[in-house]
């Protein structure tokens, strides 16, 4: 195997998952810091406050309490499922990171070429630079990544339907149940709200559809309202946030499926949650609001955005869809179980299939 193989598909990748991981773990302890502030202040309080300036340390002191603190398995329990349960929810959410681009393709070759360039000649670091996607702003780009998204993503929720049964308790199995329940309803509107979005730019790659929104100098949110807030809501309840958090539900099952965890285990599942919302952030970024893009990309008045990097623009639109996310959380008040059902099959799925419709019709009949 040749140094340029092995740098292009092993060492390069390899690096770009490890920092996605890091950078990815990192966003996950803030945001539930930046959540608990923002609720605070819906609330009228402070919030986290003791630990660090304004409580900025607040999520290094929760890791080290999740690690510290015992980790209890019941006696009854099946240990092996309900060890796998809180990694089988986490896992996923960070593997769908694999091909979600933070930026375009070619955003690091100059980064790349320096890096290289000290270890090897010109011709073998041009070789490497044009080899695959390197150098893109994404750790691989592959023609099926909206179904891959979609497929990997329903595996979190396998978690939650086996931590529920492993618990063998009453009160983790009713969470379970809701979960698998609320997973089938959702996921069908969700997958029908993205097929607009697939029949304009005429392609499954997650790059192909930001740069198709480049070439018609137009976000997709404009040319499909409705199947955003589709996706957004029903990306709500697919990651089990208010008012679609019915297999927690503290106010009916205790803590729904995670009831009889603690210790790091429950860390995790407390990982899985928020790494799902920056996951449905990120696709929602990427398929309607113009991914790495600046903002008005057809007005000459605002030429000056693209001096800001490209990442940057990304990483505001997610941060942006986060506080929605969390903005809902602090505001509206938990679905009963039948609204919940009820919303899922006669409401949004119905528009979802309309919108579907509508689109499909217009695109015949114009383009």
């Amino acid at each position: 195997m040749d140094s340029v193989f092995i740098i292009s598909y092993v060492v390069i990748p390899l690096l770009k998952i490890a920092v996605i991981v890091l950078i990815l773990s990192g966003a996950i302890a803030y945001l539930t810091l930046l959540e608990r502030k923002v609720i605070a202040h819906i609330q009228v309080r402070l919030g986290p406050m003791r630990v660090g300036w304004h409580g900025l340390l607040q999520p290094i002191a929760d890791g080290l309490k999740f690690i510290l603190k015992e980790d209890i398995v019941p006696s009854r329990a099946d240990a092996l499922v309900f060890t796998l349960a809180p990694i089988i929810s986490l896992v996923p959410a960070f593997v769908v990171f694999s091909v979600i681009p933070f930026g375009p393709p070619g955003m690091l070759e100059g980064v790349l070429r320096w890096a290289l360039s000290p270890f090897f000649s010109p011709e073998t670091v041009q070789s490497i630079v044009e080899s695959g996607s390197v150098s893109g702003g994404f750790v691989t780009d592959i023609n099926i990544a909206v179904l891959f998204v979609l497929s990997v993503s329903s595996v979190g929720i396998l978690g939650i339907i086996l931590a529920g049964w492993a618990s063998n308790s009453k009160y983790p199995l009713l969470g379970a149940l809701r979960s698998s329940a609320q997973m089938v309803s959702y996921e069908v509107a969700l997958g029908f709200s993205i097929i607009g979005v697939l029949l304009i730019a005429r392609s499954l790659s997650l790059v192909e559809i930001v740069q198709k929104q480049q070439q018609d100098q137009l976000w997709y949110i404009f040319v499909q309202p409705v199947a955003f807030v589709l996706f957004f809501i029903c990306g709500m309840a697919e990651t089990n946030r208010l008012p679609f958090d019915l297999p927690e539900a503290e106010t009916e099952l205790v803590g729904g499926f995670h009831t009889e965890y603690s210790g790091f285990r429950f860390a995790l599942f407390f990982m899985a949650e928020y790494a799902s919302m920056i996951t449905a952030s990120a696709m929602a970024t990427t398929l309607f609001l113009g991914g790495w893009l600046p903002p008005f990309p057809s007005v000459p008045a605002f030429s000056f955005l693209h001096l800001v990097p490209p990442v940057i623009w990304f990483l505001l639109k997610v941060f942006l869809l986060l506080y929605i996310f969390i903005w809902v959380r602090g505001t509206l008040p938990r679905f009963r179980f039948d609204q919940l059902m009820k919303y899922g099959w006669k409401v949004f799925f119905p528009v979802a299939l309309g919108n579907v419709l509508v689109s499909a019709g217009v695109l015949l009949r114009f383009i």
